[in-house]
């Protein structure tokens, strides 16, 4: 076939070289040349992401000829280097390809004597693509990881997102994206839950965790997709937004567990929980990874197009007449994904002066939160069921002591964890009389949580209001009960892969607003409590429910025993200060074992408790009525997130078709 010399041919040319879709200018004119080695060459298209294992273009652009700007200004879909998606499928121990496009008298060229540490280290990358992506995943989960308590590093999971972009981005197949994304879910799924499987083997810990990476590796297929549209940061940290849901939506209810605002109660993001709940503040993490991400790849097209790069990028910028309004495009990405990184983190430490005082609100009541430990961790801790009860009736009688003493206020109502009274009070008159004795030895009405055996054998997880010899009042069934743990789906076929299948609960699923009200001991009109018991609290819906019902403090009892000294229970107290600032509420944690913690509407840790060890926190904490537009708006701007995720993903989608059929 003859060649094609004309125009047209040059214009196409030119496109082939900024589109990198898999077909070169020399394979567009019939012509080919061999590569010269250079320190980075392997180039992404932003257009559409794919291959671009292409020869540089011989044919330079009339000056009358205007590519549109994805084409004159295409952006390496690469992490600092990490290689361009023709090299994922090739032989890795080939050299990067790369030449300076004739005309520029080899002037593009890098000299290996005189290149660099970063053009070194670049072409290093190139020359290991799958090794340096495999890296960067690898490293990605790990600061995830390490943003969360009880270290307080929370500002490495946006570079952790940042990460992961620049691995997932640009890999020449849907696998890539997808394998590339799940290595970096295990590596933040199996250091961050160990703890599920600290007495009942390895295998539910490794088996959730590789359920966890699979969502982290479908947002890697999906970035691979809508990284090619103009914006695409935007795009992407709406797709992990949607993961984020899907993940905390299916199998089995979800295990929203490791969404990225749950290691923010120490950042500067923490305040976006007021406007949208923890899914904003999800995303907002997000968005600035993402954003950095394309920060790191505009400086780095900028260096490598500086240092005389051979790459099509740079022949393309000296060989056009128009290469100053390529460079003027170029520094307008990298100064407006600058101002991304920098805008977002800031905008939530200026949020965080419209957050409500410690002390703001309608009128304060006193709180006590007992924490009675247990004789023993483990599956077995309430081996000595009477034992957990007498522990929590023990320590509230001291505080009594406390109080007639004066070293401690007249509590209005105190809160006992989850399980402290393993033992049915409904049905055991010796448990009732106790927790109705400690009830009026402290003088105040107590939250006691308590498992209900019902007449068909099945338990309830419960919190119930008992007030001295009045007895027990309203009740918190435990809505959102935990499988594999609280109860056990699929039994017969669960057992068949782990002997403590059996040792699974036979719980069910309360119903109710997760309100209890209780008449403060100091008089005055009852009081509305909301309450998320343990698991409950990491679902979005159990106090945004309560607080929409009227609550006007927040707790959280939990039973920790099971979980031995693991990361859990401070993971689980960053959450519980998500929720107060997401519904401008106050938080009391009462748990068995610790952490026992009094949380004030700004997310602050007014006091706390240490694990293992006997304690009572007393704090006088403000009722608040008023609403946050999180409450208000519930779960409307998660929904929103994920039907821009899934628009993104249709038009980037919609866009690969029609390419594919303008290249048949």
């Amino acid at each position: 076939m003859k060649p094609e010399t004309g125009p047209e041919t040059r214009s196409a040319a030119l496109r082939s070289t900024g589109s990198g879709s898999g077909s070169g200018s020399a394979a567009r004119t019939g012509e080919s040349e061999p590569p010269s080695p250079g320190p980075a060459t392997a180039s992404f298209a932003e257009g559409n992401g794919e291959a671009g294992a292409s020869a540089p273009n011989p044919v330079a652009p009339k000056p009358d000829v205007v590519a549109p700007e994805s084409a004159v200004d295409p952006e390496p879909a690469n992490a600092a280097g990490l290689p361009g998606p023709d090299r994922l499928h090739g032989d890795d121990s080939q050299e990067p390809a790369g030449t300076a496009a004739e005309g520029t008298g080899g002037e593009g060229v890098s000299k290996s004597g005189s290149a660099g540490p970063v053009a070194r280290l670049v072409g290093l990358a190139a020359a290991r693509p799958r090794v340096t992506r495999l890296i960067a995943a690898v490293v990605a989960g790990l600061l995830l990881y390490a943003s969360f308590p009880p270290r307080t590093l929370w500002f490495l999971a946006p570079v952790g997102i940042a990460l992961l972009t620049l691995a997932v981005r640009g890999t020449c197949r849907a696998r890539g994206g997808f394998g590339f994304g799940f290595v970096a879910g295990l590596a933040f799924f199996l250091p961050l839950l160990p703890w599920t499987g600290i007495y009942v083997g390895p295998v539910p810990w490794i088996a959730l965790s590789t359920v966890c990476a699979v969502y982290v590796g479908l947002f890697g297929v999906l970035t691979r997709w809508v990284a090619t549209l103009p914006g695409w940061p935007l795009w992407v940290a709406c797709v992990w937004s949607l993961t984020e849901w899907a993940r905390s939506s299916f199998p089995f209810g979800g295990f929203p567990w490791g969404r990225l605002a749950f290691g923010q109660a120490d950042g500067w993001y923490l305040p976006f929980a007021m406007l949208g709940g923890a899914p904003l503040v999800s995303f907002a993490v997000a968005l600035t990874g993402t954003g950095l991400a394309a920060l790191a790849l505009g400086l780095l097209r900028r260096l490598r197009g500086e240092k005389g790069d051979s790459s099509e990028v740079a022949a393309v910028t000296v060989n056009s007449p128009r290469w100053g309004a390529v460079r003027l495009t170029s520094w307008n990405r990298i100064v407006a994904a600058a101002m991304l990184v920098a805008i977002v983190p800031l905008t939530g430490v200026i949020l965080r002066t419209a957050l409500p005082g410690p002390e703001d609100g309608n009128r304060p009541i006193t709180v006590a939160a007992i924490q009675g430990s247990v004789p023993q961790l483990g599956l077995d801790f309430n081996a000595q069921r009477r034992a957990v009860l007498d522990n929590h009736v023990r320590r509230t009688e001291q505080l009594a002591a406390d109080i007639a003493a004066g070293r401690a206020p007249q509590p209005d109502v105190v809160i006992w964890p989850e399980n402290s009274s393993d033992i049915d009070p409904l049905r055991n008159a010796d448990a009732a009389q106790e927790i109705s004795q400690a009830s009026k030895d402290v003088k105040a009405p107590i939250l006691v949580g308590a498992v209900l055996v019902n007449d068909d054998r099945t338990t309830t997880n419960s919190v119930i209001v008992w007030n001295g010899d009045a007895g027990p009042g309203e009740r918190h069934d435990k809505k959102i009960i935990q499988p594999f743990g609280e109860y056990l789906p699929y039994r017969n076929f669960f057992r068949h892969f782990s002997e403590y299948a059996d040792r699974a609960g036979y719980f069910v699923p309360g119903t109710g607003d997760g309100v209890v009200h209780v008449q403060p001991a100091g008089g005055g009109a009852p009081v509305a409590i909301g309450v998320a018991t343990c698991y409950e609290v990491v679902f979005d819906r159990a106090f945004e429910q309560a607080v929409t019902a009227g609550a006007q403090i927040l707790t959280v009892p939990s039973n920790n025993a099971t979980f031995g000294r693991s990361e859990m229970t401070y993971q689980q107290l960053a959450m519980s200060r998500v929720r107060a600032v997401e519904h401008g509420r106050a938080v009391v944690v009462s748990v068995t074992t610790g952490v026992s913690a009094m949380i004030t509407a700004d997310g602050t840790i007014q006091q706390r408790t240490v694990q293992f060890e006997p304690a009572a926190l007393v704090a006088r904490l403000p009722l608040r009525n008023n609403t946050t537009p999180a409450t208000r708006l519930g779960p409307a701007p998660e929904a929103f997130l994920c039907i821009l995720a899934a628009a993104a993903t249709a038009a980037a989608l919609i866009r690969r078709r029609a390419r594919d059929q303008r290249e048949r």
